[in-house]
């Protein structure tokens, strides 16, 4: 009896081994762990783990932002995924800004994925600090994080609204702003996280807090989109606040294989009602959103996109 457990035990072992042999491993590279797209990207790789029923498995790792996720994907090898604004690819390939001094043809092979839920700039101050308008932040601290894209965004917004020297702009680490603002070490913090954003739910369930609205003038000089938070989004928030937004994607190399990159794109399609029980944002993503790409999907996204007839512009493809 014992030697037939071992031979069971032994099989088992072989079958496992043979298993986990035939999974295809993907690193998916995100955000800070304290951000919505780290969210996001847990729930589409826990999603795709199970609904091909660990095939493909999914490793998340953090970012320190989007320019990170974008300059690794000259060096990465395999099944490399990252999240970005198409913006940055665009700047990547052009040599321009942050990507000035690389080689612009090691981003040709970049492709992209699928799209995710849109990046939407918060300013978030402390409901006692006087800050109701934007006007109102001379004089004040915000903390703005640091090297991500919500950094440079807001930076780049107080400049525009010609509040450059008048606000105090702390680079650090968004993890610790939700404390910063409770124990008023600063008057604010900006993120640009999708909406509804962790941080600022846990900022508002700590302490009494405000949402800065921009006006349409403002929103002009931003030369972005702009986007509606609805009232009752955030605890005590109950008006609407007019923000920008910009759009976000997934990506990947021509690295990955057509057959990957076509299960891939397949399990996240077929993951979204699940994603949309788990949470709000995932809703407003369809496949009206991949016009938002301006960069070639990959052959096997492209494969995938055709057999479920999505209309595509011809330059994705």
């Amino acid at each position: 009896m014992r030697r037939i457990k071992i031979i069971s035990l032994a099989v088992l072992c072989v079958f496992g081994l043979s298993l986990q042999a035939s999974s295809t491993r993907i690193t998916y590279k995100s955000a800070k762990s304290s951000s919505s797209y780290y969210q996001m990207a847990v729930q589409v790789g826990e999603n795709i783990n199970h609904i091909t029923h660990g095939k493909l498995s999914v490793t998340i790792e953090e970012s320190q932002g989007s320019v990170q996720n974008v300059k690794e994907a000259r060096k990465r090898t395999g099944n490399y995924v990252f999240t970005t604004p198409p913006v940055l690819i665009k700047l990547a390939q052009a040599k321009k800004a942050m990507f000035k001094n690389d080689n612009p043809k090691s981003y040709d092979k970049i492709r992209a994925l699928f799209p995710i839920p849109f990046l939407t700039m918060h300013f978030v101050v402390r409901a006692d600090s006087g800050i109701n308008t934007f006007a109102d932040l001379a004089g004040k601290s915000i903390l703005i994080g640091k090297g991500s894209f919500g950094a440079k965004e807001a930076a780049k917004y107080i400049k525009l609204f010609g509040l450059a020297g008048k606000v105090k702009l702390i680079n650090a680490e968004l993890s610790g702003a939700v404390a910063a603002l409770k124990n008023g070490q600063i008057d604010g913090f900006a993120t640009s996280g999708s909406y509804p954003a962790p941080n600022v739910i846990e900022a508002a369930a700590s302490t009494k807090i405000k949402i800065l609205s921009m006006t349409p003038q403002e929103i002009k000089l931003t030369k972005r989109d702009p986007l509606v938070i609805p009232a009752g989004t955030y605890p005590n928030i109950n008006h609407d606040i007019m923000t920008t937004t910009l759009p976000v994607g997934v990506y990947t190399t021509t690295n990955m294989s057509e057959k990957t990159a076509y299960e891939l794109t397949k399990a996240f399609w077929e993951s979204k009602k699940n994603l949309e029980k788990q949470n709000i944002w995932w809703k407003a993503i369809t496949f009206k959103n991949l016009n938002m790409f301006h960069t070639k999907l990959h052959k096997g996204a492209l494969k995938y996109y055709e057999e479920v007839k999505a209309n595509l512009p011809a330059r994705l493809k």
